[in-house]
């Protein structure tokens, strides 16, 4: 009697022991399985991100759709014109704020690499053209030309990224998003040409009572950023090209006279 009840006891306590310690092994199973809060928490922050700027560049596709039409009353027109400009600075101005954040600290020594970090990124320059346009007394419906082609671009590859499985979009949407990250070069020489012929009708507008010689000085300046800046340089060395091939003969030709301050601009360009 004493032997089985020793070895029941024995048996007890040697269930009572594997018992906390199958128990403990489910909780770190189970904590294991799931992801850090901090983790799902900045997973979530990033869909809703994207989900912010998707949002704001299907606005601003919208509203330059509008404004660039030449039927609509010149009020809705205009109104459509800054509403698309503004459209574009909150979304480039988000987009950078989340791929560069913020300086360390607001001081020089902080500011400065900030800045060089972000001044070639092409939402930069996206956000420098649009404020210029948007503080401009002048417009032109050439300025949403780029605006559109900016937003149309955007709102393709995140259709094409995240709704590739939807019947909807297989259906409708699949073709024309296709098309648009297919002739993507097309869209940015497009762009380019839009750009730089608003440099030129600003050029003649200093001729109107609407002048703006600081504006236009800074556009050209704006000019010069994308023709050096990685993510646009291809794009507008070549429209230049073309155009240096096309006006230089003329110049040489009938306005001799014009190659020494020609060769002055070009020498402050290209430095």
């Amino acid at each position: 009697m004493s032997s089985t009840s020793s070895t029941q006891s024995n048996r007890s306590a040697a269930s009572s022991s594997s018992t906390p310690s199958s128990e403990r092994s489910s909780v770190r199973s189970a904590g294991a399985s799931q992801p850090p809060p901090t983790e799902r928490t900045g997973n979530s922050l990033r869909f809703d991100g994207r989900t912010i700027h998707f949002s704001i560049n299907a606005w601003v596709l919208i509203v330059a759709s509008l404004g660039i039409l030449p039927i609509l009353p010149k009020d809705v027109a205009s109104k459509a014109y800054r509403l698309s400009l503004l459209g574009t600075i909150c979304s480039s101005a988000y987009s950078l704020y989340c791929t560069y954040g913020k300086p360390r600290a607001w001081n020089m020594p902080a500011i400065q690499p900030w800045l060089q970090s972000i001044i070639v990124a092409k939402d930069f320059v996206h956000l420098m053209f649009s404020l210029m346009m948007f503080t401009s007394n002048v417009r032109f419906k050439i300025v949403l030309l780029p605006v559109l082609c900016w937003a149309l671009d955007h709102v393709a590859r995140f259709l094409r990224r995240n709704f590739a499985h939807s019947s909807f979009y297989r259906r409708y949407m699949e073709e024309p998003c296709l098309w648009v990250e297919t002739n993507n070069t097309t869209i940015s020489l497009l762009c380019s040409n839009a750009e730089i012929t608003l440099g030129f009708l600003m050029i003649v507008s200093l001729f109107s009572w609407k002048r703006n010689i600081i504006q236009t000085f800074m556009y050209f300046h704006l000019l010069k950023l994308m023709y050096h800046a990685p993510v646009t340089s291809g794009y507008h060395q070549s429209v230049w090209a073309r155009i240096g091939r096309a006006v230089n003969p003329h110049i040489h030709r009938y306005t001799p006279v014009l190659n020494t301050p020609i060769s002055a601009v070009q020498r402050w360009w290209l430095r």
